[in-house]
């Protein structure tokens, strides 16, 4: 559907070149809805302008139904950029216009008579449930009645691709829920491609199918949501992970050396990374038991990831030092993820 091939983009600024986007390529698939994230300066917006060419890379290509974008006349382009809807941080709404102007609006453009604008703009209104706003002002409108409002402007001419530059970051969390659940059913019904750019893994994890991380212009990982989430292999995206766990929180324990984690002599503090497939075994009383390894939770996290389950532990396991390493080997032949995140005193 979407296929970047090593693209790059680099701005001149009073302090000289800011490579923005480094050798990026990815594979976006139709139907499904693809996350970018990234930390500021990632490069995760100024990627996702390159993919509708609002900024032009200055290397690669960049192909929507294996058309290169880059080769098109810029009478071509406008045609194929009809097939690309966009909704932004800020809504960018016409502040004198009303919510039905607003939705209008690209569809005077291209010529459509008012009759089926008209018909086009209901069914958008009912699709956003915003019947009873139509001739209401911005002004006059909540954050999330704004974004419905964006999100229904973009799909005002049945493009195939719906892209979102930071949708829900101006917006609370229940109001976030609600866009997200919004994008989801415009994915499901209307068989839209969506690729979504944030910094929040929640968000990414509530309704990605697929994901790219980015890091100082340049994708470090790449997968499904659920390989990503259970295993990831960059210290980045351990970040982002962390931001929806209480790992952090056992990282901070172990800085400010919290009592709460004093380990005696026969103790180490571990970190566990269940599996999708796992997550219902009773393998935590099996290793005990087997073992006779006595474990303590401090912290325990099961998430739904896109239907799947993956559960996190945070737990001190007290024993001889040789249990303790059987009891690692059988959670490691279960597919469990061992982290050791301190030691007491005992030597492995």
């Amino acid at each position: 559907m979407i296929r970047l091939e090593h693209v790059s983009k680099t701005f001149q600024t009073k302090d000289g070149e800011v490579q923005a986007v480094k050798n990026v390529s990815l594979h976006i698939q139709e139907g499904e809805i693809f996350g970018i994230i990234g930390f500021s300066g990632a490069g995760k917006s100024t990627l996702v302008r390159c993919i509708n060419l609002l900024e032009r890379p200055d290397s690669g290509n960049v192909y929507l139904e294996d058309k290169d974008l880059l080769k098109l006349t810029p009478k071509e382009l406008r045609v194929e950029r009809q097939k690309m809807g966009m909704i932004f941080q800020h809504f960018n709404l016409m502040k004198s216009r009303t919510v039905y102007d607003n939705i209008a609006m690209p569809l005077e453009h291209i010529g459509w008579d008012k009759n089926r604008i008209k018909q086009r703009v209901s069914e958008l209104l009912e699709l956003i449930d915003l019947e009873e706003r139509k001739d209401s002002y911005p002004s006059q409108l909540s954050g999330g009645q704004k974004q419905r409002v964006a999100i229904a402007r973009a799909l005002a001419n049945n493009p195939k691709v719906l892209l979102c530059d930071e949708a829900t970051s101006a917006l609370d969390p229940q109001t976030t829920q609600t866009i997200l659940d919004l994008i989801k059913k415009i994915n499901r019904e209307m068989h839209i491609t969506v690729v979504i750019i944030t910094h929040e893994m929640a968000v990414v994890k509530e309704v990605c199918d697929h994901i790219a991380v980015m890091e100082n212009g340049r994708v470090v990982e790449n997968g499904d949501i659920v390989s990503v989430f259970s295993d990831p292999q960059q210290e980045v995206t351990k970040n982002f992970i962390n931001t929806t766990n209480n790992t952090r929180k056992i990282d901070a324990f172990i800085e400010e050396e919290n009592p709460l984690i004093a380990l005696k002599e026969n103790q180490v503090l571990v970190h566990l990374q269940y599996q999708s497939a796992n997550t219902a075994e009773p393998i935590i009383s099996t290793v005990s038991r087997e073992f006779n390894v006595n474990i303590n939770l401090l912290f325990a996290n099961v998430e739904i990831v896109h239907d799947s389950p993956i559960g996190q532990i945070e737990a001190i396991f007290t024993g001889d030092s040789e249990d303790i390493k059987k009891g690692f080997e059988y959670f490691k032949k279960s597919g469990v993820k061992v982290e050791v995140k301190k030691y007491g005193s005992m030597v492995f």
